[in-house]
């Protein structure tokens, strides 16, 4: 009986090494591609933020420098100047972002006729690629033949076109409104999935008490949805901080570094200035206020749960 036990037991000991063999075998190729495209860029990109990397003199080589090209970038007027405009643009863009898309998905949760070609639809803008959405937007807000001025001057609310891109106070707003655009529909889609899996009960027993709709929806509905919304202002607040090619397909950071924010900054330190060491530098300290940002959003959420 004992030899039977131990056979047993060496038998499953040996399928267990087996299968970890294998899942090592099917996992090897999925880590040496990450490591190919995350890890090594990572690593490498942080090697380059310490050395003197400057493309128009070839001659000095890339010696280390320490963080003397962290000391450069925040001590740049433009570096703080980009960094007020990306607070304004992620304060304002991802707030819109999130309410917009949580009225959408609120309303699409509802039933009503052609409901699903509706929610098809929605997924449109998400589906455009980035430049794309950017050229489009160029043309809506072009201030000789714009769609935009051609719609308001046609209803009668201008008496002049406006130039959209060419005002530091408008070209901002515009930037939020084609970023908006954008992204609504996948956070909307996430809220939306989100609203499908609570229990119709709970709402069946809120009408059963009298509950009003405003009652319900800050009662139930929302916190039911806090796990997903935080993560849908995780994104967003992400995808806001590190936004390029939009900016650089509709204002190129202009104008008067009205719309430059850090991404396009990183751009004109690496790639304009031929500064890859300052351009890493500018991208490092990105990569800390995302990683900060998340940290404190994961706290929050667990302090309401």
């Amino acid at each position: 009986m004992t030899l039977r036990i131990r056979e047993k037991r060496h038998s499953m000991s040996h399928i267990k090494r087996e299968n970890l063999r294998l899942a090592i075998i099917m996992l090897a190729p999925i880590f040496v591609i990450l490591m190919a495209v995350s890890v090594y860029p990572l690593i490498r990109s942080f090697d380059i933020s310490l050395r003197l990397y400057n493309l128009t003199k070839p001659g000095l080589g890339t010696p280390y420098i320490g963080l003397e090209n962290y000391r450069f970038v925040l001590t740049d007027a433009r570096f703080w100047q980009s960094v007020k405009v990306t607070a304004v643009f992620v304060v304002i863009s991802v707030t819109f972002v999130i309410v917009l898309s949580t009225a959408i998905a609120l309303l699409l949760n509802c039933e009503f006729r052609g409901r699903g070609i509706v929610r098809a639809l929605m997924l449109v803008p998400w589906a455009i690629p980035n430049v794309a959405n950017g050229l489009m937007w160029l043309w809506i807000l072009n201030p000789s033949y714009g769609a935009l001025n051609g719609l308001l001057s046609q209803l009668g609310l201008i008496d002049h076109y406006i130039v959209w891109l060419g005002d530091k106070r408008l070209a901002l707003i515009m930037v939020i409104l084609a970023e908006a655009w954008k992204e609504t529909p996948f956070i909307m889609l996430m809220i939306l999935a989100a609203l499908q899996s609570i229990p119709k009960e709970m709402y069946e027993a809120a009408q059963v008490d009298g509950s009003r709709y405003f009652q319900t929806l800050f009662k139930i509905t929302l916190p039911m949805i806090r796990p997903t919304l935080f993560v849908a202002i995780t994104l967003r607040t992400i995808w806001a901080i590190k936004s390029f090619d939009l900016i650089y397909t509709l204002t190129s950071g202009g104008p008067d570094n009205a719309t430059s924010t850090i991404g396009y900054y990183t751009y004109l330190r690496s790639f304009i200035s031929m500064n890859l060491g300052r351009g890493s530098a500018a991208a490092w300290l990105m990569t800390l206020v995302m990683i900060g940002l998340t940290v404190l959003y994961q706290r929050a959420l667990y302090m309401e749960e």
